[in-house]
């Protein structure tokens, strides 16, 4: 009879924005960005991204940054998050407070007019010996459009210098210094409209691009002999006399001046004058999201030649706690050995069958001459990876041998099931659970910055191998959610909008309540289906389908939910609202900086049919940066922003702790919650799910093996 091996209770955390906040905030295990701080060149602008002051220069940060940013130049507050995920394209966000502007008494009266915008930058050409780096940017080009404005900018370093000169138009040629070259083309270059992006904003300004006159801007940055200390001196292209609501402002001078002070490898201050007549001061904090790393102290490899345990339920468990592998069967056939397992610890294949290899070594008996591990996830088998076995041993030991071994592997998608009896077959049954803090967020509209710190249950009992039941229990431990009043105007069925009586309604509710199940239908066809409180938000019943050849870039899902919407205490009542979504989805990894595109059409929450299109990066820390943007036949009655549109960042936990974890935290910004191309949010998805499809960067992995 194969031996059993029991599945106790183990506690997990959730891992949540609110332990990726702490962790950011602390620096402890992020790497220093290079030294950001006081490097020439490298500073963040007022407005955000790599800049001067209130000019970009054609300067980007290194790859995989992330610049948080806040500065104050009377009367506008300025908070920035910006992103380098590839070597030529920067892009972030940001909200503009102004001091001496309300929202008004209709939206919010008391409350300082915030705005909120997005840029771009690309860089054009590289710096040579003779050549300047060269970029052109957008600034606000998917807002308001309020502080709008595209340039053409070119930054020369001449030793302790970095120069920079620039053509700018709309906030950045207020100054108009010159007509707009593109007059001879047509007569609307040579005008500017006053509001572009649409009546509502939220639209891309493709109206306003390169319209209007320019204004010449620059300046030069200072390396002084004392290295944490950077000089700036910048002419504006701005003259303040056209700004946003009607605020203008008095401009004595269009000389900026300022400093950089690095307190930290990380961490900057900034002050300076403005317009002659204003103080400036700010804070930077770089984090490099692509070397994200902390020093390990997992249990070592076990030794190749340690003393067989004899029972084949000792090596299982010592399969989990050693390689990371939680297993499910172990069996022999002829002269190979399987092992079929679930991934639980790292990251790196290799590294989970390299720990393994040792474990099987020491207890196979000598006619053994392969290992097959056959990779699985939620019970769906998604690939096989064969190692032999004496190349395995023989690299172990010596490096020199470490290039047979390698030649030797090979990985399959052919999963047939091995005959003979069973070393080993777990228990399909199983129950996890854990408790841990969240922090729940909305800001950027007028209420401000709403919070809601949680304590979040979380738990998990698989009823076999394919099927499980999960649950999240949150109780509100502290929030400020009694400034929430405004809705926004909308003339869609509000599918999200009600976002703030769900979560000020009640202090302790049920999020998630559903039975999962999975299954694999052919070689490269995979099934799931799911029922129950689905989120927050809404109840009811849906399945997914995923075509994803093995080792393909490729993939192709359609998922299709019936849905109701659920009462706002988080109970078990519903509301009378429900409709039909689903969308039909193309995953592609474009071969192109390991950006993952993901295409998808179909019907969404409020009953608008449309698209979204939604890109990422992830680098070799497993960090993850993305955008998505979200186009419906609903544009005209979404309310304040023509569509959907965000930023999100996802980083691995043992980016922070010394013991290796498959877990992650995300964090995600949005613009405003709005109904138009709202998307339910399924706890599972099929692509994430089948992740081992993709051999990726497993042969880049492979010295992993030997960790």
């Amino acid at each position: 009879m194969p031996a059993r091996l029991p599945s106790p209770a183990a506690p997990r955390f959730p891992l949540t924005p609110l332990a990726l906040l702490v962790a950011l905030a602390s620096g402890s295990a992020t790497a220093a960005a290079g030294g950001l701080a006081g490097q020439l060149g490298a500073g963040q602008s007022d407005f955000g991204g790599v800049g001067l002051m209130q000019v970009p220069t054609a300067r980007m940060a290194p790859e995989g940054t992330m610049s948080v940013s806040g500065n104050r130049t009377a009367p506008y507050r300025r908070y920035n998050v910006f992103f380098q995920p590839v070597a030529w394209l920067e892009g972030g966000f940001r909200y503009v407070e102004t001091e001496n502007r309300l929202f008004g008494p209709s939206i919010a009266g008391d409350r300082n007019y915030l705005d909120k915008g997005a840029d771009v930058k690309l860089r054009l050409l590289d710096e040579t010996r003779y050549w300047p780096q060269l970029a052109v940017g957008f600034r606000d080009v998917g807002g308001t459009t309020l502080f709008g404005a595209e340039y053409l900018v070119a930054s020369k370093r001449w030793y302790d210098l970095d120069f920079t000169l620039g053509l700018g138009w709309g906030y950045l040629g207020n100054a108009s210094d010159v007509s707009s070259p593109f007059g001879w083309l047509a007569d609307r270059f040579d005008d500017r409209p006053r509001r572009a992006g649409g009546d509502q904003g939220g639209e891309f300004a493709v109206d306003a691009l390169f319209r209007g006159p320019m204004a010449l801007f620059g300046g030069v940055e200072y390396q002084t002999p004392w290295d944490p200390l950077v000089l700036q001196l910048e002419v504006e292209g701005n003259d303040y006399q056209s700004e946003p609501g009607g605020n203008d402002q008095t401009r004595d001078s269009r000389l900026n001046l300022s400093a950089r002070l690095a307190l930290s490898e990380n961490l900057e201050l900034r002050g300076g004058w403005q317009r002659g007549n204003t103080a400036m001061a700010g804070l930077t904090y770089n984090i490099d999201l692509a070397g994200m790393r902390q020093v390990k102290n997992d249990p070592p490899p076990a030794d190749l030649d340690a003393a067989p345990r004899g029972d084949w339920a000792r090596v299982a468990e010592t399969l989990q706690g050693n390689a990371g592998m939680r297993v499910s069967r172990i069996q022999q056939e002829g002269q190979a050995l399987y092992v079929q397992a679930e991934p639980t610890t790292f990251r790196a294949f290799p590294q989970s069958e390299g720990r393994a290899g040792r474990i099987l070594h020491a207890e196979a008996d000598d006619g053994i001459e392969r290992f097959h591990y056959r990779w699985e996830n939620r019970g769906l088998a998604l690939r096989e990876s064969v190692h032999d076995r004496d190349d395995f041993v023989a690299a172990a030991r010596s490096a020199e041998h470490e290039r047979q071994h390698r030649q030797g592997i090979y990985a399959h998608a052919r999963l047939q099931e091995p005959g003979g009896e069973p070393l080993y077959q777990a228990s399909g049954q199983r129950f996890n659970w854990g408790l841990g803090p969240r922090l729940d967020q909305n800001f950027g509209g007028p209420d401000g910055y709403l919070y809601r710190l949680m304590a979040v249950l979380d738990a998990e009992y698989h009823t076999d191998p394919n099927g499980w039941f999960s649950g999240q229990l949150a109780w509100t431990a502290l929030d400020n959610l009694d400034r929430y009043e405004y809705r926004g105007q909308s003339d869609l069925p509000r599918v999200r909008t009600f976002l703030g009586d769900y979560l000020a309604e009640s202090s302790l509710g049920i999020e998630n309540l559903q039975y999962t199940r999975t299954a694999r239908l052919g070689d490269d066809w995979f099934a799931m289906g799911y029922g129950g409180l689905l989120e927050m938000m809404y109840a009811g019943a849906g399945g997914e389908l995923l075509y994803r050849p093995f080792a393909s870039r490729w993939a192709l899902g359609l998922d299709a939910n019936w849905v109701r919407q659920r009462d706002f205490e988080q109970r078990f009542d519903l509301r009378d609202y429900d409709t039909w979504t689903g969308h039909l989805t193309a995953y592609v990894e474009t071969g192109v900086e390991d950006v993952l595109a993901q295409v998808s059409v179909g019907r969404y929450l409020a009953g608008d049919w449309g698209s979204t299109l939604d890109l990422s990066r992830e680098f070799d820390s497993g960090v993850r940066i993305g955008a998505w943007g979200t186009w419906t036949d609903a544009s005209d009655d979404f309310g304040e922003g023509g569509f959907d549109k965000g930023l999100y960042v996802s980083i691995p936990l043992d980016a922070f702790f010394t013991r290796s974890s498959l877990d992650s935290a995300g964090l995600a910004w949005r613009p405003l919650t709005r109904d138009g191309g709202a998307r339910l949010n399924r706890r599972y998805g099929l692509y994430g799910l089948t992740d081992a499809r993709d051999m990726g960067h497993y042969w880049r992995d492979y010295p992993k093996t030997w960790d």
